[in-house]
């Protein structure tokens, strides 16, 4: 090699494959993609993308820095991402209808962080959903910054059907005059009502922040109604219902949303994830057309599916059903923990996970309660009667009494039926290779 050669070679990028300059890592990308395929994939929070969202995740976007926001940047070379941050906006506007977004914010958590801190200050009060009864640990926990930072109050469900108390709300509301109150859940199956929020907000002078991380997918499509017209600020997700890579966005009233994005950039946060706006970008692209209106049909009629079966088995669902994709049971009429049955049935190739019921008595570690989504394999294009089917083999896990042959004989059977709605056709761009 040249003297000019050898040192053209230093620093140079490595053209190879990650399966050859890191078989370590490629080894365990390769068998978290086998576990995708051949399992099923219940977990309420979780989702498949398109190869489109994948490509655009992995993107030459990620070697871009640059901290502020389109045309007012604080580095050079961004007009290239500057045309991708305004697309994604451009198509939560027409998604959601909303006077403003913010589409930089890296998680659903932060999201939440930095609304609170457009709407209120530290040591406010605030009215947020009981963890317990299915709110989210941004709402309020005191492990959580939310509970940390801030004076809350929570509120719940009734003991009798365990919908959303809106009466209790209201007078609690009143009594202590929150800043701010929060509606939206982590593990509540029931519509909300965000005009009845707004009405309550409105007579104890609080501002609404909404949590729609859930359902944003449902809210796009009209499937849930939508908080955007009730709420101050609305946060969501951008990986759940809505099928994007894992993220964030904020939508708000034109009047929070300098405060909004100020809290965003520089107040949480320095450069943006421009290859992930990319992929926010391509998912709200995806939402905007009209099969995907069509998944969320689905998916909301296969979470019904699912659970009239497996009440049909005699599982207790939470709040008697559901209106969305999510199901919560109690196990409590069984034998079992939380824990004890996301073991048994991840045992048998069906991911779920533990979660705590409304006047929960146990450990979240151990909980009383699984919660199950039908996003994913919606997205497989799983339908009614596959749910049935799902019940049937979830059922046999549970009441298995971890019998090795029951299980493995269960995980056949669900092997055969993701063979059946394969997902991510043989391609090494799903292994992160070879992409643009």
């Amino acid at each position: 090699m040249s003297a000019t050669a050898e040192r053209r070679a230093i620093g140079a990028l490595d053209p190879r494959p990650l399966r050859e300059t890191d078989p370590a890592v490629a080894a365990s990308i390769d068998r978290e993609l086998e576990r995708q395929r051949t399992g099923l994939e219940l977990i309420a929070s979780e989702n498949f993308v398109s190869r489109g969202v994948l490509e655009a995740t992995g993107c030459v976007l990620t070697n871009k820095y640059a901290e502020g926001y389109p045309g007012r940047r604080y580095y050079g070379g961004c007009e290239f991402v500057d045309e991708v941050e305004n697309l994604a906006r451009e198509r939560a506007h027409r998604l959601f209808g909303a006077d403003h977004s913010n589409v930089q914010t890296h998680s659903g958590s932060g999201a939440n962080m930095t609304a609170l801190q457009a709407l209120t200050e530290p040591g406010a009060t605030l009215l947020g959903m009981d963890l317990s009864h299915g709110g989210h640990l941004t709402h309020g926990s005191h492990v959580n910054f939310s509970g940390l930072w801030y004076r809350v109050v929570p509120y719940g469900v009734r003991a009798s059907d365990r919908t959303i108390d809106y009466d209790a709300l209201r007078a609690t509301a009143l009594e202590v005059r929150p800043s701010v109150i929060i509606a939206g859940a982590s593990a509540y199956p029931r519509r909300i009502d965000f005009g009845r929020f707004a009405e309550i907000a409105e007579e104890c002078g609080a501002r609404v922040l909404v949590d729609m991380a859930h359902i944003a997918g449902l809210v796009a499509t009209g499937h849930h109604p939508s908080p955007v017209p009730h709420a101050d600020v609305v946060t969501t997700t951008t990986h759940k219902t809505l099928r994007g890579p894992r993220g964030g966005l904020i939508l708000c009233r034109e009047e929070h949303a300098k405060a909004v994005d100020k809290a965003v950039f520089p107040g949480l946060q320095g450069g943006p994830l421009m290859h992930v706006i990319a992929a926010k970008a391509v998912a709200l692209g995806e939402a905007l057309r009209p099969e995907f209106g069509e998944y969320s049909d689905l998916v909301v009629r296969n979470a019904r599916a699912l659970g009239r079966r497996l009440a049909e088995h005699g599982y207790d669902l939470v709040a008697g059903g559901t209106d969305t994709h999510l199901l919560l049971v109690d196990l409590r009429t069984t034998d079992l923990t939380g824990r004890d049955a996301e073991a048994l049935l991840g045992r048998a190739g069906i991911t779920v996970n533990k979660n705590t019921v409304p006047f929960e008595t146990r450990s979240p570690f151990v909980a009383s309660g699984i919660r199950i989504g039908t996003a994913a394999v919606s997205t497989r294009s799983m339908g009614e009667n596959e749910m049935e089917r799902i019940a049937d083999l979830m059922h046999r896990a549970l009441r298995s009494e971890g019998d090795d042959a029951t299980l493995s004989a269960v995980d056949s059977e669900v092997r055969a039926l993701c063979a059946d709605f394969p997902l991510y056709p043989q391609d090494d761009r799903v292994r992160g290779e070879s992409l643009a």
